[in-house]
């Protein structure tokens, strides 16, 4: 026996489905806005990149720059860095945050090389004779180096670009402020010839 549905029923069923309906429609309608934003906001990140990468392989550039043309010091080791950062512009598998992470960070570094003094050694070719010496940096001003046994001590001249030789009053100073910036020895006065070198370099 088949069951028969009034009209008041039937009623009820047909305004049910009309809510659900309604309520269909507005969740359609808030996922529509919803991937509408993120279309928008995979559009804006894509602006954003296509405006950023540049100035961010500008500000590489400058970095390589600079470098070039600062006091030599550390060379190694800050066009490494300079280079590893061109390999990572291009590539696929990092992420714009984290390039440009690395960019600042590549910055800081040479920025804090401003305010420090440092003591290293390695080789140095002049005269086209290849020395072992200690380097001595003072910020980024002034760059010295001296022979272990101490009987030859020099600077980098900035406007001759090269490696020159000082008197031989420069060298107990020199290696005075080399044990003081590998802590071995307390800060103290140092008299170092950076004005007789400046006055020598305008003449």
């Amino acid at each position: 026996v088949a069951e028969f549905t009034g009209p008041g029923e039937i009623l009820i069923q047909t305004r049910n489905l009309e809510r659900y309906n309604a309520q269909m429609r507005e969740l359609v309608a808030t996922q529509r806005q919803e991937l509408d934003g993120y279309q928008q906001q995979l559009t804006d990140l894509e602006q954003t990149e296509a405006s950023v990468v540049p100035q961010m392989q500008r500000m590489l550039d400058v970095l390589q720059a600079f470098v070039a043309a600062d006091i030599p010091f550390l060379p190694h080791e800050r066009n490494e860095r300079v280079e590893n950062l061109q390999e990572l512009m291009q590539r696929a598998d990092v992420g714009l945050a984290e390039k440009y992470r690395r960019l600042l960070e590549a910055y800081q570094i040479e920025s804090d090389y401003g305010y420090t003094l440092e003591a290293w050694r390695d080789s140095l070719q002049r005269d086209e004779k290849t020395l072992n010496v200690d380097f001595l940096r003072i910020g980024r001003v002034m760059l010295y180096y001296q022979t272990p046994d101490g009987h030859e001590t020099g600077w980098w001249n900035p406007q001759a670009r090269q490696f020159q030789v000082l008197e031989a009053s420069a060298r107990r100073p020199v290696t005075q402020a080399i044990a003081v910036a590998r802590q071995q020895k307390t800060a103290d006065w140092l008299e170092l010839p950076v004005k007789t070198l400046a006055l020598e370099a305008k003449q």
